[in-house]
């Protein structure tokens, strides 16, 4: 069994006086994806933020390769190898696609450290637009920038929030297949997916939220054979 990446242990966020996240626990194994799904409010993006340290949870614990980073400041979550590429993917439009790599560089403990070659390996037009301002790139480019930017500074865990919102069939598909690459790689991710199909074909095990509580936890495999509590907490869904 590979070891724990990433483990949330009865985590409580608040926004304010608003109680968001309601003792969520959960665990991502090493090298795998663990899609985050649940309806439009249910604590997603909630969970994210308290990852990353944008909230601070009130109670409970968050490990990284076992070492607590609740309360942590973002700089310091991120230093310590968490990689976000946030919903809408605010790249820097001002800086040409090469600038965007550049500037979120960092080194890491990685045997085959990311860096530009590597990333206009993976997303071929992006080296085609080496020179372009970012804020002129396609939605679809703009998003592979992000992703690339992300792995710049050679993450641990990379949190995915939302890749696919707002692209064209035939450029989520390629996100599909670039989120496999990064797990044959040996990237342990948590996704973050409205599109249900895209983020149980990637995936190795799922959580659902229903407002700010954890409905099921487990692997994609148990999920797809409860079609009931698909339904009920994600709506109508179709397998491939």
């Amino acid at each position: 069994m590979a070891p724990e990446a990433l483990h949330l242990a009865n985590v409580h966020t608040f926004y304010a006086d608003s109680h968001i996240l309601h003792g969520v626990s959960f665990s991502l194994r090493q090298g795998a994806v663990l899609a985050l799904l649940g309806r439009n409010g249910a604590g997603k993006t909630t969970c994210i933020s308290t990852i990353i340290g944008f909230l601070k949870p009130r109670d409970g614990e968050i490990r990284l390769f076992g070492e607590p980073i609740e309360g942590m400041s973002p700089e310091r979550i991120s230093q310590l190898g968490i990689g976000l590429v946030p919903q809408g993917r605010r790249i820097f439009p001002s800086l040409t696609v090469r600038e965007n790599l550049v500037v979120a560089q960092r080194g890491g403990a990685a045997v085959n450290p990311w860096n530009v070659d590597r990333i206009y390996d993976m997303f071929p037009r992006l080296s085609e637009r080496n020179i372009q301002f970012a804020g002129t790139l396609s939605g679809g480019e703009q998003q592979m920038l992000a992703i690339g930017r992300a792995l710049m500074g050679n993450p641990r865990v990379l949190l995915l929030d939302e890749p696919s919102e707002g692209l064209a069939p035939l450029i989520v598909a390629e996100v599909g297949r670039t989120i496999k690459r990064l797990k044959k790689e040996g990237q342990s991710i948590v996704l973050v997916e409205q599109n249900r199909q895209l983020a149980l074909d990637v995936a190795d095990s799922a959580v659902i939220l229903n407002t700010g509580r954890c409905v099921f936890a487990g692997e994609v495999s148990e999920l797809l054979r409860n079609e009931d509590l698909i339904m009920q907490h994600l709506g109508v869904f179709r397998a491939h």
